[in-house]
């Protein structure tokens, strides 16, 4: 059985990662969940509990905490980690290493294949830095995947929507 992290961030669609979820357990895949706070204003970590039937990570220092260091432990657990929704914020601090949150931890103690579906507004996805950051990652060995088009939750149009969830599964797959 493959074991999947699954890194969601603040994103609106990060209310899409339910349904990720579901499409990993019907692959029969042990899914660990890992929710950034602004992830949690968006969609609650039981519902993804529930799904995922495992505990949801949201804190890098739980009031109950294991004896293991969670961020170690997470990346050392999975066979790759997915972030998705991956928002502009969590891209930046993955390419410059920056690790201040339990996500962005898990990612720079990472060894194993790591993909990113980002998702944001289309000027966030346009940027230059965004641009820049998304160059780093590839050029690390990170498959980051393109961003669909059309309607966003913010009222503009263009680049910058999450990705057909089947493609993300088939991009986890091929690097499992």
């Amino acid at each position: 059985m493959s074991k999947v992290v699954l890194g969601v961030t603040g994103s609106i669609a990060a209310y899409k990662a339910a349904e990720l979820v579901r499409l990993m357990k019907r692959r029969e895949w042990d899914v660990q969940v890992i929710m950034t706070k602004a992830a949690t204003q968006f969609i609650g970590p039981l519902t993804l509990r529930t799904l995922s039937g495992n505990p949801v990570a949201c804190e890098m220092f739980p009031e109950m905490a294991p004896a293991e260091v969670p961020h170690i432990e997470l990346s050392d657990w999975g066979d790759c980690v997915v972030v998705a929704p991956g928002t502009a914020n969590v891209i930046a601090k993955a390419a410059l290493g920056l690790s201040d949150d339990l996500l962005s931890c898990t990612l720079l103690s990472c060894a194993v294949p790591i993909v990113i579906a980002p998702a944001m507004n289309v000027k966030m996805w346009d940027h230059p830095a965004t641009q820049a950051n998304i160059a780093i990652l590839k050029e690390r060995g990170v498959t980051v995947l393109d961003v669909g088009e059309g309607d966003l939750a913010c009222g503009y149009q263009g680049r910058g929507r999450l990705i057909d969830l089947e493609t993300i599964i088939a991009a986890v797959e091929s690097v499992l």
